[in-house]
């Protein structure tokens, strides 16, 4: 096993999307050094990654793009076609027509590799099975079987680490609001599926669990 590990340093799996980016200042807060990692899937809506990049780069983050083109062809879906479009409303069996087969499994893997060769073992994604709108790649019996598979593939001890995992989305703008980032995450930020920055569309299923989430948690301020 190797011994060379920087406990001081992270890797982030970053969209620039609201989990993300929560999680990338939640590293920040834990961490010396936070390398992001977005990946390039030739996904619909390109803003994302230019979100993203803009975002490490206005708050001092080193970022890098994976190419991850061959998996769009794999799997195409409402997020990489054009021609299909995204369902409102999640489907009675089966996964959401926006859901992209292999897409955490991949991201994950190869951010294992880029970690490994820098010496760190702390791997942070913003998955979360409370609201994880169906998607199986982002429950917590997936993130541990992947992180013992990923340690016995490279002999090399990886901590894959959700801070989002068992939280919904009025508590993940309540940790938002403990960093001091709520308006970062509100503003600056790209949840929604048909590209809008910010609040979002309004229609597609992301922006309504986003500001059910954000309406939940500005209520309870106020009651408070």
């Amino acid at each position: 096993m190797q011994e060379l590990k920087n406990k001081k340093a992270a890797v982030v799996v970053f969209s620039g999307g609201q989990d993300s980016t929560t999680c990338l200042f939640w590293a920040k807060k834990r961490y010396e050094t936070v390398i992001a990692l977005s990946f390039d899937y030739q996904q619909k809506h390109i803003k994302e990654l230019e979100c993203a990049k803009s975002i490490c780069k206005k708050y001092g983050i080193e970022h890098h793009i994976m190419d991850m083109s061959l998996l769009n062809q794999l799997a195409p879906n409402s997020l990489t076609r054009a021609d299909i479009p995204v369902d409102e409303n999640a489907p009675a069996q089966g996964t959401p027509n926006t859901f992209v087969d292999g897409r955490n499994h991949l991201f994950l893997s190869y951010a294992a590799v880029f970690a490994k060769q820098r010496g760190i073992s702390d791997i942070i994604t913003g998955v979360s099975q409370s609201d994880f709108s169906g998607y199986p790649d982002c429950r917590d019996i997936f993130i541990k079987s992947l992180n013992t598979t990923l340690s016995l593939a490279m002999d090399y001890q990886f901590d894959i680490i959700t801070p989002l995992m068992w939280l919904d989305k009025k508590e993940t703008w309540a940790l938002a609001d403990e960093l001091g980032v709520l308006d970062i995450i509100r503003n600056e930020t790209l949840t929604c599926y048909n590209g809008v920055i910010g609040d979002g569309c309004g229609n597609c299923p992301s922006c309504k669990l986003r500001k059910k989430g954000l309406d939940a948690y500005l209520a309870s301020k106020k009651d408070n």
